[in-house]
């Protein structure tokens, strides 16, 4: 038998009041739009009862329920999902309810429509302060000028699988985020943008912001520049 289409990863990190009601509408759109996906999900360390509820949720469903003993990150989460997929297709969703599952369908369409191998989202409308506002704006401006190629990415992506190597994306952090959308531009991989809508999270704080994380990922794109130039002359030996 040959696998599902597409695989739907979720991650979560002490999502313990979200998780039930998200994976549930997760459920219930795959049911009726992609009845052969199947749910890969992380739970990255959570010291709450995130696993358990997921365990619930996802009876009956086609899935997988992985967990990392400790809290790794997004990236390392993301990672563990891509490596267990057996989807030719995968994107992923966040565990706050924060994405709608039609964003999926988004994803989708546009890559069936446009022919490209990934297909990225932003945001319609999402209230990060001003201050966040600028440094997202200057976080873009950095990859332009250290990686040459402009980026529009905020939210969910979809990626053929084969184009995902975890080996190779060294970041356990939110930062993969960002890695692997600037290789796959600087690879000329065809792609394109979809708009999507973020609503607010159910419940809790976000643990993928602040101001921390944000002013490592200068240093972590420099890194990253110089990681691809010693792979190019690795390959050119």
């Amino acid at each position: 038998m040959s696998g599902p289409e597409l695989s739907v990863i979720i991650f979560a990190f002490n999502e313990e009041a979200n998780i039930a009601p998200v994976l549930l509408e997760l459920r219930r759109w795959l049911s009726t739009k992609e009845p052969s996906a199947e749910i890969v999900f992380v739970d990255d360390g959570s010291s709450d009862g995130t696993s358990a509820e997921a365990s619930k949720a996802l009876a009956g469903a086609s899935h997988q329920l992985l967990r990392h003993e400790t809290n790794r990150g997004i990236g390392a989460a993301l990672k563990t999902g891509v490596r267990a997929a057996k989807g030719a297709w995968v994107t992923f969703v966040p565990a706050d309810g924060q994405i709608a599952p039609d964003a999926i369908g988004a994803l989708r369409d546009a890559a069936a429509r446009d022919r490209s191998e990934v297909v990225f989202s932003v945001y319609d409308h999402r209230d990060d302060g001003l201050h966040r506002k600028i440094l997202s704006a200057g976080v873009r401006a950095l990859i332009f000028l250290v990686h040459g190629v402009r980026m529009r990415s905020d939210g969910p992506y979809l990626f053929r699988r084969s184009l995902f190597d975890a080996d190779q994306l060294v970041p356990d952090t939110f930062f993969l985020n960002f890695e692997f959308p600037i290789r796959i531009l600087g690879a000329g991989v065809p792609t394109t943008v979809v708009t999507i809508e973020c609503r607010p999270r159910r419940s809790g704080q976000s643990k993928s912001t602040g101001l921390k994380r944000i002013y490592g990922v200068a240093q972590d794109l420099l890194e990253l520049r110089v990681r691809r130039v010693k792979e190019s002359l690795s390959r050119s030996a």
